[in-house]
């Protein structure tokens, strides 16, 4: 593994400096983190082992610079790392919305990038990431932007238009699961049961559906119908929930999502 320069260390920047340093896809001494308070990059330091640096540094040291900050801030930092890259680094972007042909316009094209949208299960190696190659990233970029985001979940190539579908679902998708999870437990306890019972009943049945849909790798709808007996009470609730028109929420939730993905990108390009 070459060496690889974080710049940014928010939880998703330390989610990925974590995993790769804890699956030994990397070594602790070929990262490099950047962040805008001393102290942060200090904590990292200590607890990872990883080296400092500002944000000019690592874009200059690193083989591979991985741009985990925030749209709003994005802009501020190519300008200030302009530079500090050139060709012969991969840069990889995980900034929502914001496309590679403006990245690449802020800073010397032609570079390699790969643009990332990762998710917050990631920080528990659980995460699952979508990848698109820029025009001039090569199949050896692919593989080493695989292994990064492979080492804290699971990791597809897409095309960069598909990108801001992913924002909408996977991307913001865990904030709508940990909704349905709080409505669950809340459920729990309006039944009767006890809050921590209920919260930890509802989070592993999540967690447990999930895993038995994957593991299967059979259709939803024939889990389902394997929960559902005739007059049963699993066919009362989902009638309730059909009902409430659940579909058409979480389907408009992911459509909202994707379209405001849309707009951050084009608030960007204004910028420039």
């Amino acid at each position: 593994m070459q060496t690889l320069g974080f710049i940014g260390v928010g939880n998703m920047g330390e989610a990925l400096v974590r995993g790769l340093v804890q699956a030994g896809t990397a070594r602790a001494q070929d990262v490099m983190v950047s962040a805008r308070r001393k102290e942060r990059v200090e904590e990292l330091t200590k607890t990872y082992g990883v080296r400092g640096g500002t944000n000019s540094e690592v874009a200059r040291q690193s083989d591979v610079v991985v741009l985990a900050v925030k749209p709003q801030i994005l802009d501020q930092v190519l300008r200030e790392i302009a530079s500090d890259v050139d060709r012969d680094k991969l840069i990889v972007s995980v900034a929502a919305g914001v496309p590679i042909a403006a990245i690449e316009r802020r800073l010397r094209p032609p570079l390699r990038i790969v643009r990332a949208m990762p998710n917050t299960p990631a920080t528990v190696r659980a995460g699952a990431t979508a990848i698109a190659l820029g025009e001039h990233a090569t199949d050896a970029d692919l593989e080493l932007a695989k292994k990064i985001f492979d080492a804290v979940g699971i990791t597809v190539v897409l095309e960069e238009s598909q990108l801001d579908a992913v924002t909408g679902l996977s991307g913001s998708g865990p904030a709508y699961l940990f909704l349905v999870i709080e409505a669950l437990a809340d459920a729990g306890v309006k039944v009767g049961l006890s809050r921590r019972a209920s919260m930890q009943l509802a989070s592993q049945t999540v967690f447990g559906s999930a895993k038995l849909l994957i593991e299967t790798g059979q259709h939803p709808g024939l889990l389902k119908d394997a929960v559902t007996s005739p007059g049963g009470t699993a066919i009362a609730g989902l009638h309730t929930l059909e009902a409430g028109g659940l579909r058409n929420v979480l389907m408009n939730a992911v459509e909202a999502a994707t379209r405001r993905s849309r707009e951050l990108g084009e608030d960007f390009l204004r910028k420039l």
